[in-house]
């Protein structure tokens, strides 16, 4: 870990937990909480400062896979679920996405582009590119993989990469009605699982993984996440793992979708800015150059910017003073 990130992991995990309880029994007025587990590190750590706050017998985990999910999640689940001795339930979401359209949307944007797209094929959307490349204008592209294994990609033109975008989020809002029915079932809170980086930055879906009643972990930048997962004792396969939206059926890596560093380094060019450092120091502690520190920079920049409506409540249309 590096130096700028450093924790005491035991005093962190002792002043979330005390805070949870609080939170959960005082604040919300709620007995317990629910956890949407992916088998990924947040969801896990989050799962596991809930057991340590409230008990196990007052956390319920919902492992919520779709068509597109990778088996190895649901399985990291689970095993996470029973070290933890928490309750959990498995519900397959696919039904309600095919019902919604979510699959059929997505493909038909995607022949859009690749007229032969079809059940039996594979996909993605990834950047075209990194800020660290230079200047140029970035944009989608989908990459497909065909029943032969031939893996081909375009450039996803705006229209089809919303509806892409569209269609995908159905999957987030989805898990979240769950987590909700659940919460509503028993009086429980619904737990929120990013960490800073997608917190900070926008990466979440509105009203899907971005709903919660509390957000243990959204002030902890990735590397901190990992340690908290070492001092709690999670599973090595969770701890190891490389964290994946689990959304496309290709695998996705999210430095392939929204950032613009693997966490590694975007944490500590995130501690920097958000610290006020000079993209020379921040350089001097990355091995990236100056000139692609201040792209990173402004990527994030950009990002929270065109993000900031997702952070968002609801806007009245009270009258609001005018100011002379």
């Amino acid at each position: 870990m590096h130096p700028w990130l450093e924790i005491n992991e035991a005093e962190e995990i002792d002043r979330i937990s005390r805070r949870m309880r609080k939170v959960v029994g005082a604040t919300l007025r709620k007995k317990g909480v629910v956890v949407a587990v992916s088998g990924g590190i947040d969801s896990s750590v989050c799962a596991a400062l809930a057991v340590r706050a409230l008990g196990a017998s007052r956390v319920l985990a919902l492992i919520l896979p779709e068509a597109d999910s990778s088996p190895e999640s649901r399985t990291r689940g689970e095993m996470l679920c029973r070290q933890l001795g928490v309750r959990f339930e498995v519900t397959d979401i696919t039904p309600i996405l095919s019902a919604f359209g979510c699959y059929r949307w997505r493909d038909e944007a995607i022949r859009s582009v690749f007229p032969e797209f079809g059940p039996a094929w594979k996909s993605k959307i990834v950047l075209s590119g990194s800020p660290l490349a230079g200047d140029r204008m970035n944009f989608f592209k989908v990459v497909v993989r065909s029943p032969a294994g031939d893996l081909r990609e375009k450039r996803l033109p705006l229209e089809a990469y919303l509806q892409v975008v569209a269609a995908t989020n159905f999957k987030q809002r989805t898990r979240k009605a769950l987590e909700y029915f659940h919460a509503d079932r028993l009086n429980y809170a619904v737990l929120g699982t990013p960490s800073r980086p997608e917190y900070d930055q926008g990466f979440f879906v509105k009203n899907g993984d971005g709903a919660a009643d509390l957000k243990p972990i959204a002030h902890l930048y990735k590397t901190q996440v990992y340690a908290l997962a070492g001092a709690l004792g999670l599973p090595e396969a969770i701890r190891t793992a490389k964290p994946t939206t689990d959304t496309y059926s290709l695998e996705q890596g999210q430095d392939e979708f929204f950032f613009a560093l693997p966490y590694s380094e975007m944490d500590v060019v995130l501690y920097g800015l958000n610290h006020g450092m000079p993209a020379a120091r921040v350089a001097e502690e990355t091995g990236l150059t100056e000139e692609q520190v201040e792209r990173v920079f402004q990527d994030i920049r950009i990002k929270r910017r065109t993000t900031q409506p997702l952070h968002m409540k609801p806007v009245l249309m009270e009258a609001v003073p005018e100011i002379e």
